[in-house]
């Protein structure tokens, strides 16, 4: 298959990805969590586009309403190995008096298009559907197949969306050893000569924690050396407080040890292992990039959620927190290890919520077309690996084998604060990225 230059990408798709974009977003997805989504419009919409690019979309359910889109794109290889490419429809919750723009307006003004999903994830959405449709005008195939899921419920549990597809309809991927899908190969401007495009080969896993402790209740203006608040403020005060020892996981080391080379910094791989050796020094010394590596060399416990007592002179006989807790790759036993001597004995325990850490390979050829994908289109450009701090429904698919990289082109100016979008006020993203990001995709999974 002939390379692809700038040029060869039609003015329809580019036409097509903002408005793509802009109407998903008018589509509100919104997620509360609980059960309180309604994907069903926007797979409607995503489906009728596919189907009229000659594909065969699968509409399927757990729960009436939390719709999932499944397709199948058949390469030109029977022996190759079949690319995943998923992304989500729902979004988190916006304010409307919080934003410039109305969240769900899709507004496009000055070069950016406005709203809830634009950078999380209806770009990527919008971008994978304008590429398959040029496709299907110009009568173009890729070399392997690829298997195209468009998500619910992404941004709660997943137990509607990529959950369910994998427990239930994993046959709709047999084939799939890799994946590519959010949170990765966007611009980052490190400095005034340097930028860099992280593309994600690995996540950090969730655990999301529900402390509870029980006590005496009583009057407040008695003693009392059983009180549930005082037990569980000291449990969480404890979590909040720890400082998570270091634990580089391959992605880490593969990351730090190509931006100490950006930055000039020898260091070897036996650097890693040295008594002496000191992650937060080095850190210091890679200006902007460290934010790529910082919130992922550790475990970490964050409270977020307090809940006692119904009147200020009774004390109450149990108190409940919750912790958003994140394990690298390799740190889960530590992670319960250490919640259980945190917590104490006066305070239990639980997951409410916990997901498997991720690590990808970065010496894979798929890496590598990854990389060259996006240089071809920013040759100075230099492509870094990380590990997301959070999650994504590569989780999910993870279960059945495959193996997932963050995936998103987007190519951004500078100051455009990309990571602080995600889940943001004024979500947006600029047209050109969108159009940088149809050419990066069509040209990798051509030849993926």
């Amino acid at each position: 298959m002939a390379d692809l230059a700038p040029e060869d990408t039609d003015e329809l798709t580019l036409d097509e990805v903002v408005a793509f974009t802009s109407d998903l977003i008018r589509i509100d997805t919104t997620n509360r969590g609980g059960g309180d989504c309604r994907e069903r419009p926007a797979a409607e919409y995503v489906a009728e586009r596919l189907a009229a690019a000659g594909l065969e979309p699968l509409m399927l359910e757990r729960t009436p309403g939390r719709t999932n889109v499944v397709t199948r794109i058949e390469g030109t290889d029977p022996s190759a190995d079949a690319l995943l490419v998923h992304g989500h429809l729902d979004v988190v919750p916006a304010d409307p008096s919080d934003w410039a723009v109305h969240p769900f307006s899709g507004e496009v003004r000055d070069g950016l298009v406005w709203g809830r999903g634009a950078i999380d994830m209806k770009n990527m959405d919008a971008m994978v559907l304008a590429v398959v449709r040029e496709w299907a005008r110009k009568g173009i195939r890729p070399r392997r197949d690829i298997v195209l899921a468009y998500t619910a419920d992404e941004e709660d549990s997943a137990v509607d969306g990529a959950g369910y597809l994998a427990r239930h309809q994993a046959h709709l991927f047999e084939g799939c050893t890799e994946g590519i899908s959010e949170s990765g190969a966007y611009t980052f401007h490190a400095g005034p000569d340097l930028v860099l495009y992280p593309v994600g080969a690995g996540e950090r896993g969730t655990a999301w924690l529900k402390l509870t402790a029980e006590g005496r209740a009583g009057h407040g203006s008695k003693v009392n050396h059983e009180n549930a608040v005082s037990r569980l403020a000291a449990a969480v005060s404890r979590i909040g407080e720890y400082e998570w020892p270091v634990r580089l996981t391959p992605t880490v080391r593969a990351a730090l040890t190509e931006l100490s080379a950006l930055y000039g910094i020898a260091l070897g791989p036996e650097d890693f292992d040295a008594e002496d050796f000191d992650a937060d020094l080095l850190l210091g010394k890679l200006g902007r990039a460290a934010s790529l590596v910082e919130p992922v060399i550790r475990n970490s416990s964050n409270p977020t959620i307090l809940q006692a007592g119904y009147k200020v002179n009774v004390i109450p006989g149990a108190a409940t927190a919750h912790i958003d807790g994140r394990m690298v790759p390799g740190g889960e036993e530590e992670f319960v290890r250490t919640i259980d001597r945190l917590t104490g004995p006066d305070v239990d325990w639980e997951f409410q919520h916990r997901e498997i850490p991720l690590e990808a390979p970065v010496d894979s050829p798929t890496f590598a077309k990854l990389r060259e994908a996006l240089q071809h289109f920013d040759p100075d450009a230099h492509v870094v690996p990380f590990c997301m701090s959070g999650g994504t429904d590569a989780k999910q698919f993870a279960r059945l084998g495959i193996v997932g990289y963050g995936f998103s082109p987007l190519r951004l100016p500078i100051g455009f604060d990309y990571q602080s979008l995600f889940h943001g006020v004024d979500e947006r993203v600029p047209v050109q990225a969108l159009h940088f990001g149809v050419r990066v995709l069509d040209r990798y999974l051509r030849n993926a």
